[in-house]
């Protein structure tokens, strides 16, 4: 089969295609015929970073059929169609003709959903459900209006609400009824507007309008009375740090964020979480089983709505492409997906 691989450069990412043996599947595992692949800006980020992802197969956005299942695997048949978000720390990734996905990261993609629209699912929301409900702790929507399920009374900020994760974390808030949802975008300001409710609180700051403009919309969209507890930060850059730092409650505060590391000066009385979502495929694992199903429902029943998605032609020799044009900052509100085979 032929698999890309990533390889960093001073500049430009470069890619290179090359011929493999098609991968078993483990016990637990599950071989994908991959149709679409989605990017994600960890495809060039990690090669650029780390020298253990240099020169490999970084894609983890898998929509394909069910090709073969391991030994334990029952709950999938041969033929079904499947996205997965993929081990990144393991072979076999989606940039390839077929790819390794764990069961519990796997989920049936409904009928009415593309593998154009499935590619884009699994990786930014999972990421999104662990930044809220495994770190941040919020009540799950299944919770319903429990009692002793609080929420938050001075709802929550989601820092760069048009990139995916940001957006599919606004949709997993919605359905869990989480109030008021406080957004900051930039050029995907329309597509954040479509997703939140105004008439219970949800507005939309533009971050464009400078830093003192976006801390005091964010504090007129606080409820009267009540302090901002909770931060998903999806863009985790300076900008983004010193807005947090400046709005969330100093004594009670929490904050989620999509890199490890936070300013050693900043936060320091506020509950710093990290949304990994490769603890999919370690600690969260039971969380991304259930999440993962969760997610299926979701595209089903129509609550959960795939992530706005542009095709780059090309197939795996388009990865380049799109991985650079990722590199360079120009996706807003839209993920770039490949098709790798015809179905």
């Amino acid at each position: 089969m032929k698999e890309a691989l990533v390889f960093r450069k001073n500049g430009p990412m470069e890619v290179k295609i090359h011929s493999v043996p098609i991968p078993k599947p483990g016990p637990d595992e599950i071989l994908i015929k991959v149709v679409v692949s989605g990017t994600n800006p960890k495809d060039w980020k990690f090669p650029d970073w780390m020298d253990a992802f240099d020169g490999k197969n970084t894609g983890d956005d898998i929509a394909g059929y069910v090709h073969e299942v391991g030994k334990k695997v029952s709950e999938f048949r041969v033929g079904d169609r499947v996205a997965a978000f993929h081990d990144y720390m393991t072979p076999h990734g989606s940039f390839a003709e077929y790819a390794i996905g764990k069961v519990h990261a796997t989920f049936h993609i409904p009928p009415h959903i593309s593998f154009e629209e499935a590619a884009t699912v699994p990786l930014a929301a999972l990421t999104a459900s662990i930044a809220l409900f495994a770190r941040l702790g919020l009540p799950e929507p299944w919770l319903g209006n429990k009692s002793w399920a609080t929420k938050p009374a001075g709802g929550i900020l989601v820092y760069g609400a048009a990139t995916a994760v940001g957006s599919f974390a606004i949709k997993l808030l919605q359905k869990a009824d989480i109030h008021p949802i406080i957004g900051v975008a930039g050029r995907g300001m329309d597509y954040a507007r479509s997703l939140m409710n105004s008439e219970k609180g949800d507005v939309v700051i533009d971050y464009r309008d400078g830093e003192s403009a976006i801390v005091r919309g964010i504090r007129d969209a606080i409820p009267a009375g009540e302090s901002l507890q909770y931060a998903l930060d999806a863009v985790s850059e300076a900008s983004s740090f010193q807005v947090v730092e400046k709005v969330l409650d100093q004594t009670s505060g929490a904050v989620s964020l999509v890199t490890p590391e936070a300013p050693e000066h900043l936060f320091s009385t506020i509950r710093v979480e990290f949304s990994n979502v490769g603890s999919s495929h370690a600690d969260d694992k039971d969380f991304a089983y259930v999440w993962s199903r969760m997610i299926s429902r979701g595209l089903s029943e129509g609550w959960l709505k795939p992530h706005p998605h542009e095709v780059t032609p090309g197939g795996l020799e388009g990865v380049e492409t799109a991985l650079n044009t990722l590199k360079a900052g120009k996706a807003s509100a839209v993920k770039y997906v490949l098709r790798v085979t015809e179905e």
